[in-house]
This record gives structure tokens, sequence and C-alpha cells, in this order.
């Protein structure tokens, strides 16, 4: 991380619970997926001030870790860029009880949808902090 870059905050915990699991007895990859887009989403919704976000691009996932029932998981985004139609964040996945590292995303990128589905300029050049809200 660059020392201009905030550093990743840690927004949502969830609970594995019996029902996330895969036959392993570990959580599935799916149900974390689905758990980081939409949480990335809502980021990246509070950034742009426009609940109009859809994601476009999510690089490659590495599972390091794998959370068993009852873990308890936590899931950081920074904002890492802004372009002119779109936002794209990074996302770590960590144990909340253990630190130990389950994943990371280097790039998700959203894009700034206007009232009739099409990219339109967002005009955001930076992470949004404090009282976050956006008009709908």
């Amino acid at each position: 991380m660059n020392k201009d870059q905030a550093p990743l905050r840690f927004h949502t915990r969830k609970w594995v619970k019996p029902e996330d699991l895969n036959p392993n007895n570990t959580l599935f990859g799916g149900s974390l997926l689905k758990w980081i887009d939409e949480e990335a989403v809502i980021y990246a919704i509070v950034q742009l001030d426009n609940p109009h976000v859809v994601t476009k691009l999510i690089s490659e996932v590495e599972f390091i870790n794998a959370p068993v029932q009852g873990d308890i998981i936590e899931m950081g985004f920074t904002a890492t860029h802004f372009g002119k139609t779109s936002i794209t964040l990074k996302c770590e996945v960590r144990n909340k009880l253990t630190r130990a590292q389950i994943l990371t995303i280097e790039r998700l990128v959203f894009v700034n949808l206007g009232k009739d589905g099409n990219p339109v300029p967002h005009g955001k050049t930076g992470i949004t902090l404090g009282s976050e809200k956006f008009n709908s």
C-alpha cells in the first residue's frame, strides 16, 4: 500500500453457520464470494453517493485458509482507484478470532450508472469518510 492509500477498513463480520458449509465442512466458496460482492457494492454505493452501481470485474481469487463452522470472518475494503465512471476496491477477508488471512482480492471494479442504466461520471476522487450517505 502506498502512503497515500487509506488502510483497509473492516466493515462486516459474518458468522459461519451450518448452512454455509460445503461437503468438506468448510465455508462454501460461493457463499463467501456472494458476501464479498454484496458488501463491496454497498461500499461502492456509499463512496460514489449513488445506489445505481453494478459489479464489472472481480480479479483472481485464491483461497488461503478455509473457515469452519463457528468461525467469525471479517471483510475489509478500501478504494484503490477512482476512474471516470468506475471505482476499484481491494478486499481482504480474515478470521476475526485468529487473524488468519482467508483471501485477498486485489481488484473489484464497480461502475456508476445513471437511472437509464448507462455508465455516468461520478465526479469522485477520494474516499468518503465520516457521515456517509447517498441520494437516491
